[in-house]
């Protein structure tokens, strides 16, 4: 590893803001205020701005509250094990892992006192067959780290990425971490991409007490150790696995699988999940085949499968053999359609299989075409510093490291309270996107769904959850009569659900809708007749532009009257029944979607066409991405 590489720290130009995925959860990224909404405190953070100040623990959060999320992971009741026969008597990993120990009792440091505050990073970025990958993830890091000095460090001391090589070598990642601990006195640390090596860096924390963030290894078990001292901010292959099976079984209809994979950790941990899923599903997977690490002839596997008569195959690969598999079994003759886990997907795969790449499906952790300022100004500051765009590797590194400085920042030089500031996190906005996170602060946000199209991948968000009905691919559109436009002055966004008053009076989402626009709230948690009557009153009013629902009840209240009164609607819902209608005025956003995104997509949609309902439900139903967000003609996100 080239010495320049271990601690150096190079300042850039200031980034996004660490800001909210919306105005939900208890425990959000930033020192802000805070508005308390049904007894639960709301942080808001401005949105879209360069780095604030570090707050140096100033007011450190306490242990995380306690929280309990059922089912396990959001897994959909179908996909549960022995749920078709049982319920379980108990059920692990849905309360909030606990830490009772003394770390958080450890005296803070005086400021002056230290010269810099160290942070580790371990991945494989010499002589190791994920070189490539390690240093993707190393870029995305340093960045962080470097727009986290350039906004002031941690009061004006500096951050310092301690850098440790992941080495191919079993048990070497150990003494790394160990360095990390005693050694270097880091207060935290990033890594890793094995999944093996991760399992040993949570060993090492248990005892040593260092708060780790992981960023890319996905295997499932991870999580399921119940060590108090890891965040997750990738989608486990558990998400993958299930995401998978639900595309290729329940929504296409497909039957006969086989499984291509690759025969280490990552494959053998991967596909079990999946495996589940398909068995559990009725369609237990056909053959699995394995191939080495660095193998690059697939003949012998491919014709095996040939043989078996499948309708699909799913790989669990990288981008490398991924490509050569595709192009060798469109030679071959096999064109039963290919899924993949998302490590299938990049620039080298496209590269090496060309042609042959068209129409693979793939699961990623998030939208990486998407337009919204964050992830555009991320990806070229990244470019102008490492000459190269970022791969998931690198994103998910930049938001993991800004996960953890942030933390830092929150709860001082003292690891019992970082370790507590990540476990209390249960939403974050970054770069790629909404992270959600679960009591074992895991990341659940649902997956994408790419696929490629003429050399190119398209993406639309894919849930676990099977479809409350089948729709036709058939364009939805209003054919009445245009619309009249709204009156001169000022224009104004609805929104409707439970405590919506107090969140339309907050500065910080009226600064997501912009200086033209007004929000006006209807609380839906009060007299049902009176919250229906006072709906009717401003959907009735001439100045509405359109109307955001917060959550399932109110969306489907909503939505029959914006179909009778030609009202744009956005709805902050899992309830795919809403847009199974065909009704061309409603278009839903995840339920743990944010309510700042969906106000500034109706804001950029009426500054693009004008304050005219009918063009605003055009725009919303265009396909193209407003603020950020995409729907297809249906109203489902994209």
């Amino acid at each position: 590893m080239p010495a320049s590489w271990r601690g150096q720290n190079m300042r850039g130009s200031p980034g996004p803001a660490l800001e909210e995925g919306g105005l939900r959860g208890r425990r959000r990224l930033g020192a802000c205020p805070t508005i308390c909404v049904a007894g639960v405190c709301l942080a808001i953070a401005a949105m879209a701005q360069s780095p604030g100040a570090c707050s140096c623990g100033v007011n450190p959060p306490g242990p995380p509250a306690q929280r309990t999320l059922e089912p396990y992971a959001n897994a959909p009741d179908d996909l549960r094990p022995y749920s078709h026969f049982t319920k379980p008597y108990y059920e692990f990993y849905t309360k909030t892992v606990e830490y009772n120990g003394p770390a958080r009792d450890v005296p803070t440091p005086e400021l002056k006192d230290i010269t810099e505050v160290r942070i580790g990073f371990l991945g494989p970025v010499s002589e190791h067959r994920d070189e490539a990958l390690g240093r993707m993830m190393l870029n995305g890091a340093q960045l962080a780290i470097d727009e986290a000095n350039a906004a002031g460090g941690y009061c004006h001391k500096p951050f310092r990425l301690m850098v440790h090589n992941d080495s191919a070598i079993w048990g070497a990642s150990s003494n790394e971490i160990v360095k990390m601990t005693y050694d270097e006195q880091d207060w935290a640390m990033l890594g890793s991409i094995s999944a093996d090596t991760t399992h040993i860096a949570l060993r090492v924390s248990l005892k040593s007490e260092l708060p780790i963030v992981n960023t890319a290894a996905t295997d499932p078990t991870i999580p399921e150790t119940i060590i108090p001292w890891s965040l997750q901010a990738i989608q486990d292959d558990r998400v993958q696995g299930y995401t998978l099976a639900r595309r290729v079984y329940s929504e296409l209809g497909l039957s006969r699988v086989a499984l291509l994979r690759v025969n280490e950790r990552y494959g053998r941990f991967g596909v079990i999940k999946f495996k589940d899923a398909s068995r559990r599903l009725g369609h237990p997977v056909v053959i699995e085949q394995k191939y080495m690490p660095g193998d690059t002839d697939f003949q012998h596997q491919l014709s095996v499968i040939q043989d078996s008569n499948v309708d699909a195959i799913v790989l669990w690969a990288d981008q490398i053999p991924a490509g050569n598999i595709l192009k060798q079994m469109r030679e071959m003759g096999l064109k039963q359609p290919v899924f993949g886990a998302f490590r299938v997907y990049g620039s080298e795969m496209l590269r090496i299989a060309g042609p042959a790449a068209g129409g693979l499906e793939f699961v990623f952790p998030y939208d990486p075409s998407r337009d919204d300022p964050m992830w555009t100004g991320f990806e070229a500051r990244f470019a102008k510093r490492f000459d190269k765009m970022p791969d998931a590797f690198a994103s998910l590194g930049f938001d993991g490291m800004r996960i953890l400085l942030d933390a830092v920042c929150r709860a001082g030089l003292n690891r019992g309270r970082i370790r507590d500031a990540l476990y209390g996190l249960e939403r974050y906005r970054g770069v790629t996107g909404e992270m959600v996170f679960d009591p074992n602060a895991k990341n659940i946000a649902s997956l994408f769904l790419g696929k490629i199209r003429n050399g190119k991948a398209e993406f639309r968000r894919e849930p676990m959850q099977k479809a409350y009905a089948r729709i036709e691919e058939e364009k939805v559109a209003y054919v009445g009569p245009p619309l009249p436009d709204n009156p001169p002055g000022e224009v104004h966004i609805g929104i409707f659900g439970p405590q919506a008053d107090k969140l339309a009076a907050d500065p910080a989402l009226q600064r997501a809708a912009g200086n033209n626009f007004k929000l006006i709230g209807v609380a839906s948690d009060g007299a049902w007749g009176k919250a229906s009557t006072a709906l009717v009153e401003l959907i009735g009013q001439d100045q509405l532009i359109g109307l955001i629902s917060t959550d399932r009840n109110s969306s489907h209240l909503a939505e029959q009257l914006a179909v009778k009164m030609f009202v744009p609607l956005i709805a902050l819902s899992g309830d795919r029944s809403l847009t199974s209608l065909n009704i061309p005025w409603i278009f839903r956003m995840p339920a743990d979607g944010a309510i700042a995104d969906a106000v500034r997509a109706m804001a950029e949609a009426t500054q693009k066409v004008g304050a005219n309902r009918g063009r605003v439900r055009a725009a919303l139903g265009s396909g193209q991405p407003v603020a950020g967000v995409r729907f297809d003609t249906r109203g489902e996100p994209r």
